[in-house]
């Protein structure tokens, strides 16, 4: 499972959205955790189809995309989320 974090550096929300995934990373111990900054990775967040940060992004093991949330989602949401990234 993967949990990439889209942000800026002019985004204030975004410190915000780093927290959340990290206490949802505590309870998601086989997760990676990737941040990726438009600025520095124009070319990324544009193949992600990114509008907006923070964007979080959650992928299964095979790396389809099975969440997105824009805005700053809470540890209670991401989990969820996490659950349908599980192997069946």
């Amino acid at each position: 499972m993967e949990l990439t974090l889209v942000t800026s550096a002019f985004c204030g929300a975004c410190s915000r959205t780093r927290a959340v995934m990290a206490d949802a990373g505590r309870y998601l111990p086989d997760a990676t955790v990737a941040e990726i900054d438009v600025a520095r990775e124009p070319q990324a967040a544009e193949a992600l189809d990114i509008r907006v940060t923070p964007t979080v992004i959650i992928r299964d093991a095979g790396g389809t995309e099975v969440f997105r949330a824009e805005g700053v989602p809470t540890v209670p949401q991401v989990l969820q989320a996490a659950v349908r990234a599980l192997p069946a």
